[in-house]
């Protein structure tokens, strides 16, 4: 067994989540891991995520705690805030726009003012690290998992918006991440459920993949989170994923790209790592690879198994004293830049006023009107509420790609504010479920109206959209479609007569979306992607 100075500071290398009764309660693991085991830093959830007074109170309670248990500094408290797709603070916050929007508006002062006021929210209910931003270059259509959370394609535009937006998180005193290292932008299997591979070259990864990382690295960044990809061209053993990779994580991050910060994984019970080295074998590879955290977000039982089995380790000489000494300095270092106990207010649960502010609220929406892109409009828009033409409004029944997304936002609110500018416009939800008799209905209905607007949620990933829509395709109405997420949803449809892209659909998107469909509002992004015109007109 460690001394009790070596499982100090193993347990500085831990972030652990953590599921309790109430959103600000915390759970008798977790208390036991800040008291017995000294972990550094948790991970909050949108299960441990209610009101920002809960919120307050919730960080409060973690700070109290470690400080009473004598923890030399305060803990990392961290989130997925990335806004847009991949967000965690609820109701009574501002809904800030996410990378892909941002993208689209092509702005990078904007970028690192969205930066700074999400940073301000975080910090005003005692979050002091977000794992943002994703500086993923999504050049692959079919990702699953990436798409609208990054900016966009061009790996240079990705790099300028992710240093700014990175640079105003900090600024607003919130720790960085930047994400998923070295590249989850051109990959067709999410790691939550599989090992992904990338067989790029060296030099493609160099000119693509890095280029944004290494921007961010030479602008100071705070944290790298690891992907839970597989890059033959830089680990030759088969199967292993660059968070348990030397080459990756020491020989290419640190060595020739020059980080000198802190490394984290992505969460190790991800199938990737579980299913395949396994959650609590994995942490002690990722340790040897060069990573300092170890992130387990969610079952107690793999938390001990991993710290235990990172003890043994240690006491058999697998992993050094160096290479824990190494990571604890890194770490420390990290915590004295940021975090200070003076600075807790672990007694104070008020609210600041900055949060879910009518200023931040303005800027949100602001920044939506400048990234929301009318792509094409054949002279059908605005629609007139007054005219006689029947309007049916299409939309899908909610859906996910992935288990990281926001589950808050419902997609009939695009209809209901179609109905408050259109009173006589109908709605048809598409259900989740393959459906004959669901499909009859609406061409029955749509056979009645003379326009259809057409709302898709990655379509381009799902084939019961792309059902419906080569089914009203067919119907040859005047149609405006409108891609609630990804933009691709562009190339399923032969004809449109107007298309518009809002990149996520939280309900101010979609405010946003009707009014500029009835001409109430006016938009200014430009498509941050291409999209395929093979399925297009000619």
């Amino acid at each position: 067994m460690p001394s009790k100075e070596w499982k100090y500071k193993i347990g500085q290398m831990m972030v652990f989540g953590f599921k309790a009764d109430q959103t600000s309660s915390l759970s008798p693991a977790i208390t036991d891991l800040i008291k017995e085991y000294h972990i550094g830093g948790v991970i909050l959830f949108g299960r441990n995520i209610g009101r920002p007074k809960e919120v307050l109170a919730l960080t409060a309670k973690l700070q109290a705690w470690a400080k009473q248990c004598n923890h030399q500094q305060p803990l990392f408290i961290c989130t997925d805030q990335e806004n847009g797709a991949v967000r965690r603070l609820g109701e009574g916050t501002t809904v800030f726009p996410g990378a892909m929007l941002l993208g689209a508006a092509d702005d990078e002062g904007l970028a690192e003012e969205i930066g700074f006021l999400t940073g301000k929210e975080l910090k005003a209910l005692g979050i002091n690290w977000n794992l943002a931003p994703t500086v993923d270059v999504n050049n692959n259509p079919n990702n699953p998992v990436i798409g609208v959370r990054s900016f966009g394609e061009d790996a240079c535009r990705v790099s300028q918006l992710s240093r700014s937006w990175m640079k105003g998180l900090q600024k607003a005193g919130v720790i960085s991440t930047l994400k998923h290292f070295p590249g989850h932008g051109d990959t067709i299997v999410d790691s939550h459920l599989a090992l992904p591979t990338i067989n790029h070259t060296m030099e493609r990864l160099t000119e693509l993949e890095l280029k944004p990382f290494q921007v961010c690295i030479n602008a100071g960044a705070d944290i790298v989170m690891t992907s839970h990809i597989h890059f033959p061209v830089l680990e030759s053993k088969a199967h292993t994923p660059a968070t348990l990779s030397y080459s990756v994580m020491t020989e290419l991050l640190r060595n020739q790209l020059g980080f000198r910060g802190v490394t984290t994984t992505d969460c190790l019970e991800m199938d990737a790592i579980s299913k395949t080295t396994g959650t609590a074998r994995g942490a002690v590879e990722a340790i040897k690879a060069g990573v300092d955290l170890i992130m387990i977000s969610n079952l107690p039982e793999l938390q001990y198994e991993a710290i235990e089995e990172i003890y043994h380790a240690f006491d058999q000489g697998e992993l050094t004293e160096d290479m824990i000494e190494s990571s604890y300095q890194r770490v420390l270092s990290l915590k004295n830049g940021y975090l200070k106990w003076a600075e807790q207010n672990v007694n104070q649960l008020e609210v600041p006023s900055v949060v879910g502010s009518r200023q931040h609220q303005e800027k949100a929406i602001h920044a939506m009107k400048q990234g929301i892109t009318l792509v094409e409009n054949k002279q059908l828009l605005p629609l007139s509420a007054g005219s006689n033409e029947r309007v049916l409004v299409v939309y899908p029944e909610n859906s996910y790609l992935t288990m990281v997304e926001d589950r808050r936002f419902k997609m009939h609110a695009f209809s209901e504010e179609i109905q408050k500018i259109d009173d006589n416009a109908q709605s048809f939800m598409i259900p989740i479920e393959e459906s004959e008799k669901a499909l009859d209905r609406l061409l029955e209905q749509a056979n009645q109206a003379d326009i259809l607007i057409i709302a898709t949620v990655s379509a381009s990933l799902s084939p019961q959209q792309q059902r419906y829509i080569e089914a009203l395709s067919a119907l040859n109405k005047k149609i405006v479609a409108v891609a609630c997420r990804v933009p691709y949803d562009r190339s399923l449809f032969p004809y449109v007569d107007a298309f518009l892209a809002t990149y996520e659909f939280h309900t101010t998107a979609l405010q946003i979306a009707a009014r500029v469909i009835y001409g109430l509002s006016e938009v200014q992004g430009k498509l941050p992607v291409t999209i395929s015109s093979s399925q297009n007109e000619s």
